[in-house]
């Protein structure tokens, strides 16, 4: 199992700590780095400021949603971020939900999103294997364009920049049975939101038949600290927001997956209190049960044995968001089966 950095989104301005963090991530072994977008800093432009600054470490969207973009624009993101880091990129797509497609990208959320889903990777594969000009009769990505409001004259193209690999990986983030099912068919790996190596059942119909090399990467926030109770304090934090403040009571997939994770109630009662504004009781009323199984949380011996049922699942790839430079280094020795120092530090 590799490990790699997850570095999010920026919150109200840049983190000035993420380049020391890949840098340390890199000089560790870590195998990648991802970072992502919301609504405010986008996915690949501190992504290429952290390719200037290494030179082994691959890199990762994980995502970038793909409202932001037309398929093609996307592709040329991709294609030029893989040139100018040698290869090392790794593109991470998510379509998010209604309430981010059509508040904040203006854009209607797609009634098929398996369709648009399995359009918006096939126009990009078309572009990256540059082997005739993209075309595709989609229903939401049509190339060329054939709408009511079309000139007709717009000609199907293909990339002028000659792509560095057709085979630059693809990753989905996807959540639903179907979603996943599907990602394991069209894409190269698979980023999910929640993963906890107690309930692998929770996914083990939609990753049957998986293709030799598939990548399953989910992310775990990770801090190496005394107190596991006050660690996990961000972790609910986090998953207050997703699951009573991303997306809307009638539709929210966050929400839904905790459910199907075995905590329906409790993912009912945090949308709940949520929508009421008392943010503060939705996020204590995260279960810490489920904060913990999807974490790596606590001293460095409780970390190391829960890294271990990590590791016997399907999982090939942990992404730790939100780690120290300690924290790092620690998953650093103990992924690599170092002993190291059994220091611990304060939650902060």
């Amino acid at each position: 199992m590799r490990l790699g950095l997850a570095l999010g989104y920026w919150g109200r301005g840049p983190d000035p700590a993420h380049l020391e963090l890949a840098r340390e991530a890199e000089r560790l072994g870590y195998d990648s780095v991802w970072t992502a977008e919301a609504w405010g800093s986008d996915a690949f432009t501190p992504l290429t400021w952290i390719a200037a600054h290494t030179s082994r470490i691959r890199l990762g969207t994980a995502i970038a949603q793909m409202a932001a973009r037309t398929p093609t624009a996307t592709a040329m993101h991709a294609l030029t971020l893989d040139h100018l880091s040698g290869g090392r990129m790794m593109l991470g797509l998510g379509l998010s939900g209604p309430q981010v497609v059509e508040g904040w990208y203006g854009r209607p959320f797609p009634k098929s999103p398996l369709t648009a889903t399995r359009e918006y990777v096939d126009v990009i594969r078309q572009v990256l294997r540059r082997e005739a000009p993209v075309e595709l009769a989609g229903r939401y990505h049509s190339h060329p364009y054939r709408g009511d409001d079309a000139t007709g004259i717009g000609k199907p193209l293909k990339p002028i920049t000659h792509p560095l690999r057709a085979s630059l990986p693809l990753l989905l983030g996807a959540e639903g049975p179907k979603n996943i099912a599907q990602t394991t068919r069209i894409a190269d790996g698979w980023l999910p939101l929640y993963w906890s190596p107690l309930r692998t059942d929770v996914y083990e119909a939609s990753l049957t038949g998986l293709p030799e090399g598939f990548l399953i990467a989910p992310m775990a926030r990770a801090k190496v600290c005394d107190d596991v109770a006050e660690g996990l304090l961000p972790v609910k934090a986090m998953l207050g927001f997703y699951i009573g403040g991303m997306g809307h009571a009638a539709r929210n997939f966050h929400a839904d997956l905790m459910a199907r994770m075995g905590y329906e109630s409790e993912a009912r009662h945090i949308q709940q209190l949520f929508a009421e504004g008392r943010r503060e009781e939705a996020v204590l009323a995260v279960p810490d049960a489920f904060a913990d199984e999807i974490s790596l949380v606590g001293p460095r011996g409780r970390i190391a044995e829960r890294l271990e049922m990590w590791r016997k699942g399907p999982v090939t790839d942990l992404l730790v968001t939100a780690p120290d430079l300690h924290t790092l280094r620690v998953l650093a020795e103990l992924n690599q089966g170092f002993t190291g120092s059994q220091a611990a530090t304060r939650c902060v």
